[in-house]
C-alpha cells in the first residue's frame, strides 16, 4: 500500500512539474477519469481537456508500470513511461536525459590502465 501511495505522490509531482502556459490551461477540464482499486491491484487513468494524460496499473506484489505525458509549450507531445518495482522507479522515453557518450579518449586510457595494473608501491622503513 506505501508503494501505491509513492507512486500516485511522483505522478502528482510529475503532473504538477508539467510545464502549464498561462492561456486556457488554469480552465482545464477532466475529460475522462477511471480509478479502479481491488485487493489484486489498480488501474487507473486520468485525461484533461488540455493534454495531460496519466494511466497507472499495480499488482499484488506492488509492482507498477504506468505512463504521463502533456504537451509541451513548444506544441510537442512529451510522453514518459515508467516501470515501478523492486528495482525502484525506472522511467523511460525520449525526453529522459541520458549521459553523454563516454570520449574515445578516455576509453582508450581506462582500457589502458585495466590492462597495465599498477605495482605495489614498498614502502622503505629504515
Amino acid at each position: 500500500m506505501f508503494k501505491f501511495v509513492m507512486i500516485l505522490a511522483v505522478v502528482g509531482v510529475a503532473t504538477a512539474l508539467a510545464p502549464v502556459s498561462h492561456s486556457d490551461d488554469v480552465h482545464a477540464d477532466v475529460v475522462s477519469r477511471s480509478d479502479d482499486v481491488r485487493a489484486d491491484g489498480f488501474d487507473a487513468s486520468l485525461h484533461t481537456s488540455n493534454g495531460i494524460e496519466q494511466s497507472a496499473s499495480g499488482d499484488v506484489h506492488g509492482n507498477i508500470h504506468g505512463n504521463f505525458g502533456w504537451i509541451s509549450p513548444e506544441g510537442e507531445h512529451v510522453d514518459i513511461k515508467y516501470v515501478a518495482d523492486e528495482h525502484g522507479y525506472q522511467p523511460s522515453g525520449a525526453w529522459i536525459p541520458t549521459p553523454p557518450p563516454v570520449p574515445e579518449a578516455i576509453v582508450r586510457a581506462l582500457a589502458w590502465l585495466e590492462s597495465h595494473p599498477q605495482a605495489p608501491e614498498h614502502s622503505h622503513h629504515h
